[in-house]
């Protein structure tokens, strides 16, 4: 169990390694709109997903995905909480890594359509899958806790609500070199994929929502 998740952070690590002290390899990896647009590579809006900025960066978003990443793959596996919905332990783990790869594609797409005139913008991180993956938690247990820096509970319906939010705020501020797109829209893709391959999860969220609220 977990094959996925835990692969997915060997190579994400070693990829990030070998970037912090390469400076070519990260450019060549990087998500570049100006670069992608002018037929510097496509491939990028994928590849930028293993690379990280350093080893805080790398940290946080690998420690995220560990946590959220394992619970995913679990549920898709049908070794969760919630098995009506899983995808059995053969192609579930498949469908969990089509949807995160998937997910890095997509969360840079809005970028891509806002940056690809600006040639001094880049950006590297997998924060939009790591979004994806945590918002499927929520898509499940939106009453579960999370915990506010590790201390405040918090329902994860209203904590990914403040997260859409404060995404959107940060995104239109901007100034801080953090593709907030990339996080409101992975958030949003890798749930809205697997209700594509699981319709009957709305109805499973809805249920949630309005009848097991123990706040």
């Amino acid at each position: 169990m977990y094959f996925v998740t835990y692969a997915i952070i060997a190579v994400t690590v070693v990829v990030s390694y070998l970037c912090f002290d390469n400076d070519q390899l990260r450019e060549r990896l990087r998500h570049s709109p100006y670069a992608e647009h002018r037929g510097g590579g496509l491939y990028r809006l994928l590849t930028s997903g293993f690379v990280h900025a350093d080893w805080v960066h790398l940290g946080i978003n690998m420690f995220v995905f560990y946590s959220f990443g394992r619970f995913t793959e679990a549920e898709l596996s049908g070794y969760g909480f919630i098995r009506d919905y899983g995808f059995g332990p053969e192609l579930g783990p498949v469908i969990f890594l089509a949807l995160y790869l998937s997910t890095i594609v997509i969360a840079n797409l809005g970028t891509y359509f806002s940056q690809r005139d600006n040639p001094g913008y880049a950006a590297v991180g997998a924060s939009g899958a790591v979004s994806g993956a945590t918002f499927c938690f929520v898509l499940f247990l939106p009453w579960e806790s999370i915990y506010l820096y590790a201390v405040l509970p918090i329902p994860s319906i209203v904590a990914g609500v403040l997260f859409l939010i404060y995404s959107q705020y940060a995104d239109k501020r901007g100034g801080d070199n953090i593709d907030h797109s990339a996080h409101f829209f992975g958030a949003l893709a890798m749930p809205a994929l697997l209700l594509l391959l699981r319709p009957g999860l709305v109805a499973h969220f809805l249920e949630q929502l309005t009848q097991n609220n123990p706040w």
